[in-house]
């Protein structure tokens, strides 16, 4: 292969593997964003109108566009969305107020056509509600007098349910009194159900697909839903059939196994690794890990009693202090903080031995970044209390307005998280500048940094998603946060991080870790870029999207189970290779925590994530505690798992090897996957399951009302996940926040910038010496050695230049 020669005049190391593999990337990458290009037009373009006015028969007002984006912007920033939900997005506790709206309304025009004396007052109301009366051309949208009526009384029935003085709905006392807000707040919610029941131009279903089921407007599953739930079953069978198939030809050549014929090792033990003064600040990250980690399974906890026992917490009435929408608000919000924050200190751990040398100075960028984090969740955090208890002196203000679920932060704070981001790549940058300029750019290093620039480019994408933008467009572009975001860009950078890990102690060789991402990227993109679609099938989206989203969310699990089935030969190989080690291995719980998240991956994202992903059990199901599930399931059991091995595996090299407590991680690893697996069998899973048939056999409305959610039996199910919350909490993340505490306490002096690059193991190779034993293996921490015989064995694959 032609080398490449830098500016510098300095050359650069050969690709390591096939140019095929950077291909096959490029291929589908380009496939599911210009779909992706092609479906945002569509969005845009074909989406659920939102009128300019809605008028009534005469042509009188009721209420205006406008009012529909002001009261859209009151429903998030009095966090109703983290209460109830909207076309089946939010909160779990409240109603939906697209099917409680739909419902209420329908009921009065029935009544009111009833009592009129019409001789078909079901027909009529189906006629009235699916009938189409807006004119593009106008902007307008006509509703009947017996529409405008149920509007006018809603109105009242709003206004007493968010003006209610008491906290029996776990909101604050008089949460909305103003007659204009409740007037906003209603027309939100008229326009949403108008879209859920009125057909769609040149169809026979509504802007939504017919969501939510309800009978009383003859909604019910459309054809597409049911034939592209069964294709995406058929694409499953099929590309599970073509997974296993590959895996038998190929995987001795792609997979873990292709590295067991390493040479033994000895792992580098803590106390002989030096480090580098950003990775003795990293403690301080992983102790706000904890920290905020902490912070959220409290929150977790005071979320799930509200849901046992509406009326009172042991006594206390925490509804005046902590609402369940300021709760949720910022238990979601800390779940993808600390997550995030421990991925952001883990790659500035890993940046010095990727390069070998550490910068001047890196170590205060490095507080600079950990100072910004702390000012933007403090900012966050005191702007979304504010919004949600209506401080009226801050209303409308970018720096403290909530925002959409899991965009929650204040406009203002958002960006500099966004800022934050493009720091954290810069320092990681920095870091590793000298050995980007010798590496090819498809090489190991370089797919680390892209992976961590990937980060901050698609977290940004969540600003186009304002509180003024129209729903279903704002939809379409905070979803590329919650799934593009968290489910494939971040997972790509564990992914990255995970196999330079194992290339750092030996594992693996550089080749195979390379080939492991890269199929790993067109696996999960191939089904995980349009696949976020799955997320806008009701969200009045044309049917395309849901069409494709069902498909290609099919194939977001065979990655899943490809994983599963390699996480078995990685600990058949890391097993083989410590039983070579002469050295104990370091990171035995750090490994295991790795295990655990190919376990919830494979159930938490690709079983619960497939069950509630297919468009016939999404019509039902979306918004209650199924999806509940899977979302504890897989941010908790995937990215939560792997944030807490992460900071193990970097604490194991700053807390000094005489203060390692071996059993609190231990304890903390079996408590945490104990009480998550509790959560979900006890509590999760059943309830969402009985939510289910109620939505499937009464209706969807009914299973999403309070008086359902909290019924004695129900409650029985949620008092149940107490004792996996006590032992979540208390033996799994207090020992976690002990062990990071130790690493701010004793943790190691810096005593270097230089670092062996790329190696935390030793070759162990037998030496011959006068009168020595030959059978002896003698340890030397070059990884020259390893190297030159895996060049030996690969017949020169790697590059001088990567050595």
């Amino acid at each position: 292969m032609v080398q490449i020669a830098p500016k510098d005049g300095r050359q650069r190391s050969e690709l390591e593997i096939s140019k095929f593999w950077i291909q096959g990337v490029a291929l589908v990458m380009a496939f599911g964003f210009a779909v992706m290009g092609f479906l945002a037009l569509r969005t845009y373009t074909d989406s659920m109108p939102q009128p300019e006015q809605v008028e009534d028969s005469q042509g009188e007002v009721v209420f205006t566009g406008a009012d529909i984006t002001s009261g859209q912007q009151i429903f998030l920033r009095r966090g109703l969305q983290q209460y109830g939900s909207i076309m089946g997005h939010g909160g779990y506790l409240g109603p939906d107020y697209t099917a409680d709206y739909l419902r209420r309304s329908s009921t009065l025009v029935l009544d009111s056509l009833t009592d009129s004396g019409i001789q078909d007052p079901q027909g009529a109301l189906v006629e009235m509600m699916r009938t189409n009366r807006y004119d593009e051309a106008t902007g307008a949208l006509e509703f009947t007098d017996e529409q405008v009526e149920a509007f006018d009384s809603l109105q009242g029935h709003y206004g007493d349910y968010f003006g209610s003085p008491t906290t029996k709905y776990g909101l604050i006392p008089n949460a909305i009194t103003d007659s204009a807000d409740i007037h906003d707040l209603t027309a939100f919610f008229a326009w949403t159900a108008w879209a859920a029941s009125a057909e769609r131009p040149g169809h026979d279903y509504s802007y939504t697909n017919n969501w939510p089921s309800e009978p009383l407007v003859d909604n019910v599953p459309t054809a597409d839903i049911i034939v592209w739930s069964g294709l995406s079953l058929v694409a499953l069978m099929a590309a599970t059939g073509v997974l296993f198939g590959l895996y038998g030809r190929w995987s001795r050549k792609m997979g873990w196994q292709h590295g067991e014929e390493a040479p033994a090792l000895a792992f580098r033990q803590p106390g002989d690794v030096a480090v580098t003064p950003a990775q003795s600040a990293t403690a301080w990250f992983f102790f706000v890990v904890a920290i905020l980690f902490m912070g959220q399974a409290l929150l977790g906890a005071a979320i799930e009693h509200y849901r046992a026992d509406l009326s009172s917490f042991f006594g206390m009435d925490l509804a005046r202090l902590l609402p369940f929408n300021l709760a949720r608000t910022w238990h979601v919000q800390l779940s993808l903080l600390w997550t995030a924050a421990s991925f952001l200190a883990a790659g500035i751990f890993l940046a010095p031995y990727i390069s070998g040398r550490e910068p001047k100075r890196q170590h205060w960028l490095a507080y600079g970044l950990l100072g910004a984090l702390a000012v933007v969740i403090a900012g966050s955090f005191v702007g979304e209390a504010m919004s949600i208890f209506g401080v009226e002196a801050v209303k409308g203000s970018p720096f403290w307005d909530q925002q959409w679920e899991y965009l929650d932060l204040p406009k203002v704070w958002q960006g500099m998280l966004v800022v934050g981001l493009f720091l954290w790549i810069t320092i990681i940058y920095r870091g590793i500048r000298a050995r980007l300029k010798t590496e090819h750019r498809f090489n190991l290093p370089w797919l680390f940094f892209y992976s961590g620039l990937a980060i901050p480019a698609f977290y940004a994408v969540g600003m186009l998603a304002g509180t003024q933008t129209q729903l279903t467009v704002a939809e379409f572009w905070r979803f590329w946060v919650v799934h593009l975001w968290v489910e494939d860009f971040l997972e790509l950078f564990t992914t990255v991080m995970v196999a330079y890990i194992f290339v750092m102690l030996g594992v693996v060789r550089r080749k195979i870790a390379m080939q492991i991402i890269l199929l790993d990227v067109i696996l999960y993109s191939a089904g995980g870029v349009i696949g976020t679609m799955h997320h806008l099938y009701f969200s009045g989206t044309p049917v395309e999207h849901m069409a494709l989203g069902a498909f290609f969310s099919a194939l977001e699990v065979i990655p899943l189970t490809f994983l599963t089935i390699e996480a078995w030969s990685f600990l058949q190989l890391g097993a083989r290779q410590e039983s070579r080690s002469s050295a104990p291995f370091p990171h035995r719980w750090a490994v295991m925590f790795l295990v655990a998240v190919g376990f919830w991956n494979f159930l938490g994202a690709g079983v619960f994530g497939f069950l509630i992903n297919l468009p016939i059990i999404s019509y039902y199901e979306i918004g209650t505690a199924l999806t509940a599930n899977h979302a504890h399931a897989a941010m908790m059991g995937v990215y939560g798992m792997l944030g807490v091995g992460l900071a193990l595996f970097a604490l194991r090299y700053l807390i000094p090897a005489q203060r390692w407590p071996d059993r609190l991680a231990k304890l903390s690893f079996w408590s945490l996957n104990i009480g998550l697996a509790w959560m979900t069998f006890a509590t999760l899973l059943p309830l969402g399951i009985i939510q289910l048939w109620h939505s499937i056999n009464d209706s969807y409305y009914e299973a999403r009302t309070l008086a359902f959610i909290t019924q004695p039996g129900n409650a029985v199910l949620e008092w149940l996940r107490m004792p996996g919350d006590i032992i979540f909490i208390v033996g799994g993340v207090l020992p976690f926040l002990w062990i990071t505490w130790l690493g701010v306490r004793y943790r190691i002096k810096a005593t270097t910038y230089e670092v062996p690059m790329e190696s935390l193991f030793v070759v162990e190779q037998p030496v011959a010496a006068a009168g020595g034993d030959a059978s002896k293996p003698n340890s030397t921490y070059s990884s020259d050695d390893r190297r030159r015989t895996e060049d030996d064995d690969d017949d020169g694959d790697l590059p001088d230049g990567g050595r």
